[in-house]
């Protein structure tokens, strides 16, 4: 998140930004600060050493937050942490946050001790973590609540918990409406994802989404949406479903995610931008990379919910000055890399769901440990010392005959074209393997460009990926 998507009046700025800093030093410091309470905490330790193991992942990007004695505050103020707008504490404790870094957030206690008091790691479900390490102390905070704590052990003054989150930043619990929530999720999850008419359909979705707004508000509706999201791509992708079965044997689930990609046809492109509007989605950096590659996208961001989406669409190399999230995109008769997608598989929002998953991992050990599970990993598109990117080997989903058939009649495809993508499918969806270093937020557009090209569904004819 950045201070920019909690402002409405900077998101211009926001929108035209591209430099994310790197910031080594705020990430160094906490890396030292977790290695410090691993030490002291032998449940910490052994738990780093299994994500690392059992699921490619590192506690860095599990740890929710860290409680941080006062005497570590102005160092940590020097590496660019500041006070956390939305900071909601009990005893209006300090809390601090990275605006320019993916990082844990930090709060501060009234200490010189020599090590963190506490860290707080984030699973998807505190029910589930507690069942698999056999956990049985009681859990704080009501189920389904908007935050939920429970203690895993306090060793030598080191202080393990887990946190459940849903649409809220801060540490105070709350009781929730349940008739709400379980009404605002069985709306999304029991909508119409398959229609004739591509513009009916996200008119439908935006209804939906009012109505949960109504019940629950646009943060949880987004927790709900997203939650759902994952679940409809996750059942089509097996590297995601085998991925996800590994993190949930340590009690885990997706909250490593990074962020969430989907593709849209130039037609409903703004469509789709309202959907995460409505939302409360504020947006970010966007690219233009028509020219090089025939694609734009619009990054978006929650900051409550801390979702981060990457979408996608053909774009013209003339069209750079376009506000393609705003403004509406003609049809166009040559359909790129997105659009073709779209045309096989429908719109992301739809009957497609997501392109890809991003979660973040040790790249390098998670390519290994999916390789030994028959899960191959295409080659980097991003293989910087800050970030490092790469996609599994594409999922083939089958092509409904009347999707193809459209294809062929408006010239999209050729008559080998139908016959490939009839008989054998097209690539759907990916996991991507991510790692970031030094806080970095941001993404490389020429290194999207060239994977965006590699993945056009002409060019995966007869290939395994």
């Amino acid at each position: 998140m950045t201070t920019a998507t909690l402002d409405p009046q900077k998101e211009t700025g926001a929108e035209t930004k591209f430099e994310w800093p790197l910031c080594y030093d705020a990430e160094n410091f906490i890396l030292e600060r977790i290695d410090a309470f691993t030490q002291q905490n032998s449940f910490a330790r052994t738990l780093a050493s299994r994500m690392r193991d059992e699921t490619g992942t590192l506690i860095l990007d599990w740890t929710d937050y860290l409680l941080l004695p006062a005497s570590d505050e102005e160092a940590l103020r020097a590496t660019g942490y500041t006070d956390d707008p939305l900071a909601d504490a009990p005893d209006a404790q300090k809390q601090l946050w990275h605006p320019e870094a993916m990082l844990p957030r930090v709060l501060v206690a009234p200490t010189n001790a020599r090590y963190p008091l506490a860290l707080g790691i984030r699973p998807e479900s505190l029910a589930d973590f507690a069942g698999v390490h056999g956990i049985t102390n009681e859990i704080e905070g009501a189920p389904l609540s908007r935050f939920r704590r429970l203690l895993i052990n306090d060793e030598n003054g080191a202080r393990l918990e887990t946190i459940e989150r849903r649409a809220y930043r801060g540490y105070m619990p709350e009781e929730p409406d349940l008739k709400s929530y379980l009404a605002a999720r069985e709306l999304y999850r029991t909508r119409r994802r398959i229609w004739d008419d591509d513009g009916k359909g996200m008119q439908h979705t935006h209804e939906r989404i009012g109505q949960m707004i109504e019940l629950v508000g646009p943060d949880l509706a987004c927790h709900l949406v997203f939650e759902e999201e994952r679940r409809y791509w996750e059942k089509r992708n097996r590297a995601g479903t085998d991925q996800k079965r590994r993190q949930d044997t340590l009690g885990l689930g997706w909250a490593n995610h990074d962020h969430h990609t989907f593709r849209s046809s130039r037609e409903c492109f703004v469509d789709l931008i309202k959907a995460w509007e409505i939302l409360g989605f504020h947006r970010r950096e966007r690219y233009y990379a028509g020219a090089e590659a025939g694609w734009g996208a619009q990054i978006v961001e929650q900051p409550v919910e801390g979702i981060i989406i990457f979408n996608d669409v053909d774009l013209n190399s003339d069209e750079v000055e376009v506000d393609f999230s705003r403004n509406p995109l003609p049809a166009q008769p040559k359909l790129g890399t997105i659009g073709l997608w779209c045309g096989l598989h429908g719109e992301s929002l739809l009957e497609a769901g997501m392109h890809h998953l991003e979660c973040r991992f040790d790249h390098a050990l998670l390519r290994e440990q999916l390789a030994s599970e028959g899960i191959n990993t295409m080659r980097p598109f991003s293989d910087f010392p800050f970030l490092k990117q790469a996609f599994t080997e594409g999922e083939r989903w089958k092509v409904r005959r009347a999707r193809a058939e459209r294809l062929l009649q408006n010239g999209s495809i050729t008559h080998e074209q139908f016959q490939e993508f009839t008989t054998k499918g097209a690539i759907g969806s990916h996991l991507e393997n991510l790692q970031r270093k030094g806080g970095f937020k941001g993404f490389n557009q020429h290194a999207v460009s060239i994977i965006i090209a590699e993945t056009d569904p002409r060019k995966q004819q007869g290939a395994s990926i």
